[in-house]
């Protein structure tokens, strides 16, 4: 009789299977190698990011890989002549194919990349909110797309302070382009929002962290375009308020119960994520559309709040606002994924390019498993309505 795999053994042949069923993304990027040799070494990349190894830096890879040295995976990650934005527009549209729905969000937000030294692009030390403290790392700014089946990555930047942007010796020396900017966390995610309208993604509504909620060239560059968003911002983000100015923390207290309503922002890990909410209309947008502040309150600790600013149809429920605010947490549990599964964070590249280049490959190793997972359990839900003769639960368009 067969022994009975156990847990880890399962894990290990499925990440393995799922590994080696790579076929449509080669197909998809091959176009974007000229050379065999480098269009191979990226699948071969894939693979290597999709397999248990736990550290996937160039040794590790190359090992998978069954090579002696990490030249040929460094190289990749260098010299090799490719693009990554290239291969970012193909991840984008892979994730079109398979996640996307009219009815989708956009989520923005960065994360921190612990290094040592001072070569990494764009390191500093700086406020990381992965590590909940100044670190010297790098920070990336991303944009996520949280679908009905799925959420996963679109886009990626690469943040480049101020002292990097005006020192011309350490730019050259980390590769960064001319045409590479100083620009806020809130530009780079405009940016790639651009391109994702551009490119005719479907989505209604954008969500973001206090960085991007506080920027109010964000917010009207958002309502120019006719993008509705739930944005978070500070306690202190001012609104008239009974006939005068008041803080967002003062006008919560000053709120009567009656006021609030108890709904789930969504299931977390734990269970439905429950809060108090309530709503302040702020004025109109034009004649469809008006602004809202929302007030979040723990239902444990009532003096743990948070605020957003809504920009959206008149007749927007609460409900759906909750829904789009609670999207926001999709990023943070793909990042904690993306660097857990396909080693995101596990580069040893100090190149411009390199970032560029590990990132959007990792990108695509996530979105492969997030497709993968949304795949199996479709195919369960279809075994269980054959089995049962009843039809699986579907998903309710949270957004509308």
């Amino acid at each position: 009789m067969k022994a009975k795999q156990t847990d880890t053994e399962v894990a290990v042949e499925q990440a393995q299977q799922w590994a080696d069923e790579l076929g449509e993304i080669a197909e998809l990027i091959s176009d974007r190698f000229s050379r065999s040799e480098a269009r191979e070494r990226a699948v071969n990349y894939l693979r290597g990011l999709l397999s248990p190894v736990e550290r996937k830096n160039s040794w590790q890879l190359a090992e998978e890989s069954g090579d002696e040295t990490p030249y040929a995976t460094q190289h990749l990650l260098g010299r090799a002549v490719w693009s990554a934005d290239e291969v970012r527009d193909d991840l984008r549209d892979y994730v079109m194919k398979h996640l996307g729905r009219e009815d989708g969000v956009l989520v923005v937000d960065e994360t921190g990349f612990l290094k040592k030294g001072t070569k990494s692009a764009g390191v500093q030390r700086q406020y990381s909110g992965t590590a909940g403290r100044i670190e010297n790392c790098q920070i990336g700014v991303f944009l996520a797309y949280v679908g009905r089946e799925g959420r996963t990555f679109l886009d990626r930047e690469l943040y480049l302070p101020q002292s990097w942007a005006d020192d011309q010796e350490r730019r050259a020396e980390a590769g960064i382009p001319p045409e590479a900017k100083f620009a806020t966390k809130p530009a780079l995610s405009r940016k790639m929002i651009e391109r994702a309208q551009q490119a005719g993604v479907p989505f209604q509504w954008v969500t973001g962290d206090e960085v991007y909620g506080n920027d109010s060239q964000m917010r009207r560059w958002l309502e120019g375009r006719k993008i509705y968003y739930v944005l978070a911002v500070s306690s202190q983000y001012q609104v008239f308020y009974e006939g005068t100015r008041r803080w967002a923390a003062e006008i919560a207290t000053l709120l009567g119960q009656k006021e609030w309503k108890r709904l789930s922002a969504g299931a977390g890990a734990k269970g439905e994520r429950l809060y108090d909410w309530a709503l302040l209309p702020l004025g109109e947008v034009d004649e469809e559309r008006q602004r809202w502040l929302l007030f979040r309150r723990s239902i444990s600790d009532p003096t743990d709040l948070a605020y957003y600013v809504v920009s959206a149809p008149k007749k927007t429920s609460l409900e759906v606002m909750v829904k789009v605010a609670g999207a926001r947490w999709a990023i943070e549990e793909s990042f904690e994924s993306a660097k857990g599964e396909v080693g995101l964070d596990h580069y040893e590249v100090r190149s411009w390019g390199g970032w560029y280049r590990h990132i959007t490959l990792a990108m695509f190793a996530h979105a492969y498993l997030t497709v993968v997972r949304a795949r199996a359990v479709a195919r369960s839900n279809a075994g269980l309505e054959k089995k049962t003769g009843r039809h699986a639960p579907k998903r309710k368009n949270s957004y509308r």
